[in-house]
């Protein structure tokens, strides 16, 4: 009989915010499937567990070894930092399952359940005040897999509509200056450099911190991987040292 698979957002990596169901069912699984990161967060949480780990970039050979895993019976755990379903890994295991349900009958679509966590923009905002209180879009600017020209035309598309944004993945060692062109991209459809906004470092970790900006104060930050970066839309404002969106009560 063939294993389950459960794919788990396991939130920021901390046993505070990871929800019932995600501690849940890693407490279930034969074994805990996941990039080597992520891995480390939670190997003391479940130390009797067997582990399969990969580097980055090695995400399809994860995916794989989840399959190959259930095939030979056992239920496997595969964790993804913030929710699965948010470029997360659970995209993959469904583009994949065709595949592994011609090899084995007993892979459908019921070996596999998505456990939702709680993914930066969420907790980040949680750490800025409330960012994200109205419409917000979440754009990442990893051009690994996205063309840096479809990053720009969502850029300017979200400025034009006014969303507040949430923006994952802004800078590497290979993109410094991205979060830099970000900004550029976006005072040039008409965002006010005064525009408020914010960036957390280390969500939900040792060294967790917010600080609040302007959208011109924002151009000349360097930030690192492990930020998330928040901009308000035209009516968001800085209140207390707060970063604040309103939906439109009368206050």
């Amino acid at each position: 009989m063939a294993g389950h698979i459960y794919i788990v957002g396991m939130g920021p990596g901390d046993k505070s915010m990871m929800t019932d169901e995600a501690y849940s069912a890693m407490e279930q699984a034969d074994v805990i499937v996941g990039y080597t990161v992520y891995i480390d967060l939670v190997k003391e949480l479940f130390p009797e567990k067997e582990f399969f780990t990969t580097p980055m970039r090695k995400e399809i050979e994860r995916c794989r070894a989840c399959y190959d895993f259930a095939i030979v019976g056992k239920n496997v755990a595969f964790i993804c930092s913030g929710d699965a379903g948010v470029y997360g890994m659970a995209a993959p295991m469904y583009e994949l399952l065709p595949e592994y349900a011609n090899m084995n009958s007993e892979i459908t679509e019921n070996s596999i359940s998505i456990i939702p966590g709680v993914t930066a923009a969420i907790s980040g905002a949680a750490v800025l005040g409330s960012p994200i209180n109205h419409d917000f879009c979440v754009i990442s600017l990893s051009d690994l897999l996205t063309p840096w020209e479809v990053i720009e035309r969502r850029l300017k598309a979200a400025i034009e509509g006014d969303f507040a944004i949430a923006i994952y993945n802004p800078s590497s060692h290979k993109r410094h200056d991205y979060l830099q062109k970000a900004c550029d991209i976006m005072l040039s459809v008409g965002a006010d450099e005064d525009r408020a906004c914010g960036y957390v470092e280390n969500i939900g970790r040792e060294g967790c911190s917010g600080t609040v900006c302007t959208l011109k104060e924002l151009r000349d930050t360097q930030v690192n991987m492990f930020t998330t970066v928040f901009i308000g839309s035209s009516r968001t404002k800085i209140i207390n040292n707060k970063l604040v969106t309103p939906r439109g009560y009368k206050i």
